[in-house]
Parts: structure tokens; C-alpha cells; sequence
């Protein structure tokens, strides 16, 4: 059956593939002495967000209303918690009717703006590694893609002195995000006040993804609403799923200038309908009144990244301390390196070797060759354990 040269465009997604290797481990396993698998591949927390938060969702399903449809009207009360938070988070004032769009997580925003905003052949930028979903919006929306580099030697950092003002002025789209994933760095407002300026300038959208905003174990995290100006070409992505630890709700939001938040709106309404009235609920009192949930993992995480990176190193492994909560990124180990192994390739043997998966960095873009991704999502002894199955994987 003939499928689109923009599906072909899309490849094989990272997760689909690490998912493929660890059932197919898991079927091995369960016939074997193997151990049992640790999926530390993916960013879904194993933390709880708060108990009731999760019986106002419960409760609020046993409503009729909850099963409806909820329509554009129908999200007023949740914008207007954006708006309230966005007030007491950042010190900005948005409007919840014209600035404020609730998103079915923040991977559909970076996924559907594109095709509120380009037409085919519009030159898009991105960053190189960055998140899957930047890159495939983009492809979805048939862009013109270029890439921006970064680098370890840069502390993955994007270098603007690469932008002549003559790319600038091809741009109609710039999509990055900082906290970074996967290199797990901070970011710098001064650089997305920058960015952000630059694009007023040269009219060019810039699309700021922010799922990891109050997971910054050192450092403060860069905001664009923050940034001045973000109103005139400026939208920015947020999430419930990292912070909150509700990444299967699918609990997400974008705030921006009024133009790009109507468009995207309009690029949804033929696509999707809302969640439910329930899980809006849930995410209504959550940033009313769990604020600060997320910080409270902070200690939680920071001990995880710690012991982690103390085991590892301990047994030769380069692994650069984290900024950001939730993963390690780090080079391959000098022993996969001797072995000639790419980073899919060193993914997929660890995982037979030691039942321990991770993500290759290859699947953040060509940036990540060579380069390995951790989600710190499991207790910290079994992180520990996992780790030194992994060394002594390769120590084999």
C-alpha cells in the first residue's frame, strides 16, 4: 500500500525501536536466568504526583459531564489556572481567552504548530540533538529543515554566531527548548533573550519547549515568557507530565502570542477535541494548589543523579553531571568505543548484556551520535544495581 514521502520522512522513531529490543529481551528473559528488565529508555517517572490530585480526577469521572465532548468554551476554567499560574511562576500577566491553549501534552504543540504556521518548502530551524517530536512537526508540515549544531565543547549550548542575518531572514520557524533534552542542561535565558529579539526582528516564530521548567537541579531555568517581546512571534510549550509526575495523562499547554495560539487552535479543532473534563479538573488543581510539587522531587532526583554518576565513574565511565533532573547523558564507554560499536548498537547490546535499556543518543539527531541517554526513573538502589550491571556488562 503507497504511504507519503512525509511519512517516509519520519523514519523510525528511537522509542518504537528501544521499545521493539526490550520486548523482544523480555520474551528471551522470561524463558532464561536472565534478569529482569530495568527500562530506564524513557522519561515516564516512577513517582507519584499527589493523592488528591488523583481522587479529584477519580471523582470527577463519575460525573456524566466527563464523558462528553468538551469544546473550545469548555477549557475557560483551566485557562484561567494557566493564567493564574503563569502570574505566581513568572511574574507575567497572560490572557486565558486569547494567549492560553490546553494541549493533549506538550509533544502535540511542538507536533501540530508547524502546520499552523509553515507552508510546505518554509525553512524551519531546530536543534542537533533535540527532542523527536521538534523535528517531526516539522517534517509533517513538509519544511525545509537546518539544523543547529551543539556541542559538549559548547556544554551543548546553541552557538548564534552560526546564524547570519541571511539565514535569519529565510526562517519562518525556530523550535528548541531548554531545559535540554537529552543533554539534561539548564540553558540560559540571556541566550533565549536573544533568540527571542533576533526572531522579532527577522519574523521568525520562536517555539519554546518547556516541559522540564521546574526540574532544574542547578542553575535557573530559561523561560520565553520571560524573554521581551515573546508577544510579538514568541509561544511556549508546558507540561504536567515531567514536574507533576503525570506523563499518561497527556496534561499539557501552550502560552504565546494571541496570532500563534488562534492558529494552532484552528490546526487542532480539525484534528483533535479536548481530554476530558475529569483529567482538567486534575490539572486545575494541581497548579492551583501544588505549585510546588515539583521542587519537592528535587531531592529525590538529586540523590538518584549522584549515586548514579559516583558508580559509574567509579568504574571508568565519563558521565558529566546533570543540571536538569531526570537523565544522564553521557559518551559511549571507552569499551564500546573499542569495539567499534555506534550508539544503537552499544543500546542494544548493554540491554542483552545486562537487561538494563537505555535510549542511543543517535535518536535525538546526528548531534547524539556517539552518546548514550539515562531516564532516572526507577528507586535510587535500583538505579545503582542497573548501573553496575551495566559495567560489568561491558567489562565482558
Amino acid at each position: 500500500m503507497p504511504t507519503s514521502k512525509r511519512l517516509a520522512s519520519l523514519g523510525n522513531a528511537v522509542f518504537a525501536r528501544v521499545d521493539a529490543d526490550k520486548h523482544a529481551y523480555q520474551v528471551h528473559a522470561s524463558a532464561s536466568a536472565r534478569p529482569d528488565l530495568v527500562d530506564l529508555s524513557i522519561g515516564s517517572s516512577d513517582l507519584r504526583p499527589p493523592t488528591t490530585l488523583l481522587e479529584t480526577m477519580a471523582s470527577a469521572v463519575m460525573d456524566p459531564s466527563s464523558g462528553s465532548y468538551c469544546l473550545q468554551t469548555g477549557l475557560r476554567p483551566l485557562h484561567a489556572a494557566v493564567a493564574d499560574w503563569c502570574r505566581h511562576r513568572f511574574d507575567v500577566a497572560v490572557d486565558p481567552d486569547q494567549e492560553v491553549q490546553f494541549l493533549v501534552g506538550s509533544q502535540e504543540g511542538t507536533a501540530h504548530l508547524p502546520l499552523a504556521v509553515l507552508d510546505s518548502g518554509d525553512a524551519a530551524l531546530h536543534l542537533d540533538p533535540c527532542y523527536p517530536s521538534h523535528t517531526g512537526g516539522l517534517h509533517l508540515a513538509a519544511a525545509k529543515t537546518k539544523a543547529l549544531p551543539l556541542t559538549p565543547e559548547q556544554d551543548w549550548r546553541p552557538d548564534l554566531s552560526e546564524l547570519t542575518s541571511q539565514i535569519w531572514d529565510q526562517l519562518k520557524l525556530f523550535v528548541l527548548g531548554y531545559p535540554h533534552n537529552p543533554s539534561a542542561r539548564v540553558g540560559d535565558q540571556e541566550d533565549l533573550n536573544r533568540i527571542m529579539a533576533i526572531g522579532m526582528r527577522h519574523d521568525v516564530v520562536i517555539a519554546h519547549d518547556n516541559p522540564y521548567v521546574d526540574l532544574a537541579l542547578d542553575g535557573q531555568p530559561p523561560c520565553l515568557l520571560q524573554a521581551p517581546n515573546w508577544r510579538s512571534s514568541g509561544i511556549e510549550f508546558f507540561s504536567l507530565s515531567k514536574g507533576w509526575c503525570l506523563g499518561g495523562f497527556r496534561l499539557g499547554f501552550a502560552v504565546g502570542a494571541a496570532p500563534l495560539i488562534s492558529a494552532l487552535r484552528r490546526t487542532k479543532a480539525v484534528i483533535d477535541f479536548n481530554q476530558t473534563l475529569a483529567l482538567q479538573q486534575g490539572a486545575i488543581q494541581a497548579l492551583q494548589s501544588f505549585p510546588d510539587w515539583p521542587r519537592q522531587l528535587h531531592p529525590t532526583y538529586r540523590e538518584r543523579r549522584d549515586r548514579v554518576v559516583e558508580t559509574l565513574t567509579a568504574r571508568g565511565w565519563s558521565v558529566p553531571s546533570p543540571e536538569m533532573a531526570m537523565y544522564l547523558w553521557f559518551p559511549l564507554p571507552d569499551g564500546a568505543r573499542r569495539r567499534g560499536w555506534t550508539d544503537e548498537d552499544a543500546a542494544r547490546e548493554l540491554l542483552q548484556r545486562s537487561g538494563v535499556a537505555l535510549t542511543p543518543g543517535s535518536g535525538f539527531g546526528a548531534g547524539g551520535r556517539q552518546w548514550l541517554r539515562m531516564a532516572l526513573v526507577r528507586p535510587v538502589h535500583e538505579l545503582v544495581d542497573a548501573a553496575s550491571r551495566l559495567a560489568d556488562a561491558m567489562d565482558e
